[in-house]
């Protein structure tokens, strides 16, 4: 059984590389190139790249552990991040894809927030890429964590040698093909988990007896696991500020560089309503697949009189009993290609910014674009080798910092990313404050030994919700106490206002 397995994941492991080695002979030699693809990705694949950069092992894994234990209440979540990502598309994606090519050709986040606001002293520039350097360096660690994990479970190999495969393969299709190349395996990867989480519920719901059985099956195990404002896990009603901070995690997607940065690289701004409505159709449907999982497979463990210690691994266990060992093997694809697209797009923003941001403003301001590229793909290596000596401290705290980077990137960087898109008297004092003040309510909120009815701030609100409003507040206020923007500023802004618009025009 483990060979047949085996031997679908080698078969997805080849695939990814040739799609890298497809990548090097294609991307173009410069730092566009190799960081954003030249500018020339097609809807669907910035659509699915995105998708599959976004979730993460989370999809086929924590979507479906929160289902098994806490019901349909977790739905809250799944509501949130897809109104998010709507959003996102919608406000987001087509000004920043404008405004970055017009405001000095920004390739990177942290270049659009210094060539936006015309910032001589680049402060901006450094404290957003050491933000990102910093988070995504332990988030890319937890990526790593997670392919050990899943190798040392399946196949009983080393948790040693899972970390070394899984980036192995990721830093490999990197290092060479770059955004290309992490946008198609992305595109690859999204199919595959798409086929996935329609397959497994399927599959669970014809090994039940009926549909009334299910919901049998499901209410002897726990009455409130259908109770959509209920935490079946503790049996405790849902407060409005409960409900609040699930919905909450759809505020982070305006400010995750590894999303947004898809938006930058789309080959026009006349592709986003198709990437949109690819892109949304891929997440409703695979979040709603993901969720089934969780719920059928608990009814069918149920059923079926099976112990499950980690509720995480149902989709693992339903892959190994209910199938074939080659098509387990795809399923279990599946949960690697969440990882390492995730993986890899964390690389190539963190690589980025070492390269864009620190390299060449800082330390090289001469270099030559062979010299940065070359510097690029080093810097791909000693993140990812970073990543491994930190996931090999299993009890350390990175998974617990990690858990709070999606807020941490939401509130730091999504009133700010919106604010100066959006509204032309923001100035660089007031991005600079919102940067600040969001990130330090974030770690505040987190770390400050203060209780709410006996629980951690954290645990009575996300801390996504008073970093953002406090991010906001400050990014108007100082804004407004401080002088005018300079005018070739304000005229840059009314030109990607009406390019914006004109684009809308001819879409219509």
């Amino acid at each position: 059984m483990a060979t047949a397995t085996l031997i679908s994941l080698s078969l997805y492991f080849i695939v990814m590389l040739l799609i890298g080695l497809y990548a090097y002979r294609n991307t173009q030699s410069d730092v566009e190139g190799y960081m954003l693809g030249g500018r020339q990705l097609s809807a669907k694949v910035t659509a699915l790249s995105a998708g599959a950069s976004d979730m993460s092992g989370w999809m086929l894994m924590g979507v479906p552990g929160a289902m098994y234990v806490s019901g349909i209440s977790s739905a809250w979540i799944a509501i949130g991040l897809t109104v998010g990502a709507y959003l996102n598309y919608l406000l987001v994606a087509p000004r920043l894809r404008v405004y970055t090519e017009m405001a000095g050709n920004a390739i990177t986040l942290p270049d659009y927030f210094e060539n936006r606001f015309n910032d001589g002293s680049r402060m901006l520039r450094l404290i957003s890429a050491v933000v990102i350097i910093v988070f995504f360096t332990l988030y890319t660690s937890s990526g790593v964590v997670a392919g050990g994990k899943l190798f040392e479970t399946s196949f009983g190999v080393s948790y040693e040698l899972g970390l070394y495969v899984t980036a192995g393969v990721v830093v490999a299709y990197t290092l060479f093909g770059g955004f290309l190349a992490v946008s198609l395996t992305d595109f690859v990867q999204g199919c595959i988990m798409f086929v996935s989480l329609i397959l497994v519920p399927v599959v669970v719901l014809t090994e039940m007896d009926s549909i009334t059985a299910l919901g049998q099956s499901l209410s002897a195990q726990n009455e409130n696991l259908l109770h959509l404002f209920v935490d079946a896990s503790s049996g405790d009603a849902l407060t409005f500020i409960g409900i609040a901070s699930l919905l909450a995690w759809g505020l982070g997607y305006f400010g995750q560089p590894h999303i947004i940065v898809r938006f930058m690289a789309i080959r026009s701004p006349a592709d986003i309503p198709a990437a949109r409505r690819i892109g949304m159709s891929w997440m409703t449907i695979s979040l709603a697949g993901a969720m089934a999982t969780g719920l059928l497979g608990l009814a069918y463990v149920t059923q079926n009189g099976y112990a499950l210690d980690d509720a995480e691994t149902i989709f693992i266990y339903l892959s190994q009993v209910l199938f074939h060992p080659l098509i387990a093997g795809f399923l279990l694809a599946a949960i690697l290609a969440a990882i390492m697209s995730t993986i890899s797009s964390q690389l190539l923003v963190t690589s980025s910014s070492l390269t864009g941001d620190i390299y060449r403003m800082f330390l090289r301001k001469q270099a030559s674009q062979r010299e940065l590229v070359l510097f690029g793909r080093l810097s791909v290596v000693a993140v990812a080798l970073v990543a491994i000596a930190l996931a090999y401290d299993r009890s350390s705290t990175i998974l617990s910092l990690v858990s709070n980077a999606w807020a941490g990137f939401g509130a730091a960087f999504g009133p700010l990313v919106l604010c100066s898109l959006f509204w032309s008297r923001m100035t660089r004092n007031g991005a600079l404050a919102g940067m600040i003040v969001g990130a330090a309510t974030v770690l505040l909120w987190i770390y400050l030994p203060v209780t709410v009815n006996g629980g951690s701030l954290s645990s009575w609100m996300y801390e996504m919700i008073p970093g953002v409003i406090l991010s906001t507040i400050a990014i108007v206020v100082v804004s407004l106490v401080g002088n005018q923007p300079e005018q070739d500023i304000r005229t840059t802004f009314e030109d990607v206002d009406n390019a914006v618009k004109h684009v809308a025009i001819k879409n219509a």
